[in-house]
């Protein structure tokens, strides 16, 4: 087994790495003077079954393309088999038309990440379980909630607890996380006006004087969950924080959550935080690396991975 890393989250690939006790690869991944991506695998790949880390997060169009490069750099020095392990999966948003003449990019990326080369996936928290079925490869769709709920055990025990879900679309992934914590459920009703913007119309279930956890899968512009923090405050919750899959953390991101009434958003390390992030105390990320090397392990043996969720 190897372990090649590419550019987007090289300490995640590092850590990942050492739970498996392999040294990372040799490849050298750059730039030409126009941008234009090329690598060069620095070791023999040739009957290996071979893993690439690699998050398509931003720059989203830079990180994809880079690692279609690898895949096919590993697929022409004759790997045996090759892993695409994308902890963050891009594009996953745009899962399906939603308006006339508009893509299903989810789709192209996963005709583009077959073609170059890759025998199997390995992602975690898709934002829809049904991109799974747009690879004609082999998936495995790993789920932070073991992670995300261990935490918000340790952090909130002995206090009243809601899980509350920010949407409807994402009450199944809320009610799992409740499940596990034995907390009740909320849910957050909502429209959006436009792309982007959300607006808070009513709180689903009971929230007063108790601690409440927003659950998601992405938290990309977080207006979305300082709206939902305002609401939750305003129907007399003790406390708002937020656990997600996925701190994309775009764009006024952090300057909201600063000024927000929650008292915390935790993500997983999935995507590499970046100086604001990590400069912003109210954001902190756990570490998934034990979980996706025990994964990565699990398909290197030909063993189970959903052994890992029961």
């Amino acid at each position: 087994m190897k372990i090649l890393a590419g550019n987007s989250n090289r300490p995640l690939a590092e850590a990942i790495a050492d739970h498996l006790n392999l040294p990372l690869t040799r490849a050298d991944v750059k730039r030409f003077s126009d941008e234009e991506i090329w690598c060069e695998i620095q070791e023999n790949v040739r009957g290996e079954d071979v893993f690439v880390i690699q998050s398509t997060s931003y720059p989203a169009n830079d990180n994809l393309m880079e690692l279609l490069v690898m895949l096919d750099a590993l697929r022409r020095g004759s790997a045996r088999r090759i892993t695409a392990v994308m902890p963050y999966f891009g594009y996953a948003r745009q899962d399906r038309k939603s308006g006339p003449r508009t893509p299903i990019s989810a789709k192209l990326v996963a005709n583009l990440i077959t073609v170059a080369g890759a025998d199997r996936v390995l992602t975690m928290d898709l934002h829809a379980g049904q991109i799974q079925g747009f690879f004609d490869i082999p998936l495995d769709n790993l789920f932070a909630s073991p992670v995300l709920t261990s935490d918000i055990r340790n952090k909130f025990e002995g206090q009243k607890l809601v899980i509350v879900s920010p949407d409807v679309g994402g009450v199944a992934r809320a009610r799992s996380v409740a499940k596990r914590l034995d907390a009740e459920l909320a849910i957050i009703d909502k429209r959006r006006p436009q792309a982007g913007v959300s607006e808070v119309m009513n709180v689903i279930g009971d929230v007063k004087d108790a601690a409440c956890i927003l659950v998601d899968d992405i938290v990309d512009s977080a207006g979305t969950l300082c709206n939902a923090a305002g609401a939750l405050k305003e129907r007399g919750a003790s406390s708002v924080a937020a656990y997600v899959s996925h701190g994309v953390l775009s764009g006024p991101a952090v300057e909201r959550i600063a000024k927000s009434p929650m008292s915390e958003v935790v993500t997983s390390d999935s995507i590499k935080a970046s100086d604001a992030v990590r400069d912003c105390g109210k954001i902190r990320q756990l570490p998934i690396a034990p979980l996706m090397a025990e994964a990565i392990r699990r398909i290197s043996e030909e063993k189970s991975v959903s052994v890992l969720f029961d």
